[in-house]
């Protein structure tokens, strides 16, 4: 199935004390990892008010600023060619094309206009999910009435939610261990030195 791979690369790092998105983990940059995992994408671009000229795709800016995250979202649909748009955030370094193929696998057969994950703690992954083109208009409504709840988005899209229990043993413990510290990746790699 066709469809389009968006990497939100718009936070601040604050907490990481970096750009994380050029951060290099593991011989390349955390962004690298993620854009790798949508290899099987038709179309890829960023999503960023930044340039990364480095990444050799189109860097397309929030178009409603503002909202956080959804604001991200809001631009990927928009700018996304395809009816499926496969979301990630730039720090999951851990993703790999077999979880966005097992998600399209999900996206054939659902009648929801969102493919979301649970994560291990239960709560949904909204920033490594399938989400349908058609969600730009609802994504621009609960921006401008100032609801970024991305939870609300997904509930609207009647997402198909995937389960943990189904995730874990195919994917691993840190599928959706996200950078937001530089000790987040430290400690990962400490782990799967001495696992």
């Amino acid at each position: 199935m066709r469809f389009t791979g968006a990497v939100l690369a718009g936070g601040r790092s604050r907490r990481f004390g970096q750009d994380k998105a050029r951060y290099r983990w593991r011989g390349r940059p955390l962004m690298g990892w993620v854009l790798e995992s949508l290899a099987a994408a038709e179309e890829r671009f960023i999503v960023s008010g930044r340039a990364y000229p480095e990444f050799g795709l189109p860097v397309h800016p929030d178009l409603l600023p503002d909202a956080d995250s959804l604001s991200g979202i809001h631009s990927a649909l928009h700018h996304a060619r395809h009816d499926w748009v496969a979301v990630a955030a730039c720090d999951l370094p851990y993703l790999v094309p077999e979880y966005w193929a097992y998600l399209l696998e999900r996206a054939q057969r659902t009648h929801g206009g969102a493919v979301v994950a649970e994560g291990p703690s239960g709560w949904i992954e909204p920033l490594a999910a399938l989400y349908r083109r058609e969600l730009e208009s609802e994504a621009a409504r609960m921006i401008e009435r100032g609801d970024f709840f991305l939870r609300r988005l997904v509930d609207a899209a009647e997402a198909e939610i995937v389960p943990w229990s189904e995730l874990r043993p195919r994917f691993g413990e840190r599928l959706f261990l996200n950078a937001n510290r530089l000790e987040d990746l430290l400690s990962a790699a400490d782990e799967q030195a001495s696992g």
